[in-house]
């Protein structure tokens, strides 16, 4: 689990392919003494697991379905990547739970100045905008972010400059694609509302029906 609080900003500075999976080379300006193989440390939001450690850098190897269905795939060397050691008991939850397992992708589409921070506008894949709401919390790119407000498929964020500049964010181009993760809170509600039967719907009134 994470919080989605960046510690660092990496650099993709090795890919070696094995079949369908990959190897990733991962290095940045961070001590990972603290660190053991085995270890898990969210990059770009995705849950990796150290195979190999150095003083400045990580390995890990990444399955077919996570370059398929995150962005790992298509980062180029030299790519910045957000990066997050795993959360342990007396770590201060800064952002939200953060799982690591990411729900689809989105795309930068519109970022303006707002006062010294920027507002920045994702759009999401359809079927995760649902469990997108205004003052929600979501995860783009592992960065733990409270959603500002929600149009159709479109949610718009507030980036203060720390996070511009400790982060990804800062020099994101437009059209730029990134992993997000909806709250986990949202999942679950969602399931225990329709109680394994995905043809109930989840509507306004079973809501209010059930203390929300």
């Amino acid at each position: 689990m994470f919080t989605g609080i960046i510690e660092a900003v990496g650099t993709l500075v090795e890919r070696k392919s094995h079949g369908k999976d990959q190897t990733l080379k991962i290095a940045a300006d961070f001590d990972f003494s603290s660190c053991q193989l085995g270890d898990s440390i969210a990059s770009n939001g995705v849950c990796l697991t150290a195979v190999e450690l150095g003083k400045d850098y990580f390995v890990a190897d990444v399955s077919f379905e996570t370059l398929s269905l995150t962005t790992l795939g298509k980062l180029a060397i030299g790519a910045k990547i957000n990066l997050e050691r795993a959360l342990t008991p007396t770590t201060r939850l800064g952002g939200h739970i953060v799982s690591g397992h990411i729900d689809g992708k989105g795309v930068l589409t519109d970022r303006a100045a707002d006062g010294r921070s920027e507002r920045l506008v994702f759009a999401c894949e359809p079927e995760l905008a649902k469990y997108i709401v205004k003052k929600g919390s979501i995860t783009v790119d592992g960065i733990s972010l409270t959603v500002n407000e929600v149009a159709g498929f479109a949610f718009h964020l507030n980036i203060v400059p720390h996070t511009l500049k400790n982060t990804t964010l800062g020099a994101m181009e437009m059209g730029t694609e990134v992993n997000l993760e909806v709250d986990l809170i949202a999942r679950y509600v969602e399931k225990l509302l329709l109680n394994g039967n995905s043809k109930t719907g989840l509507t306004a009134e079973k809501l209010i029906a059930n203390g929300f």
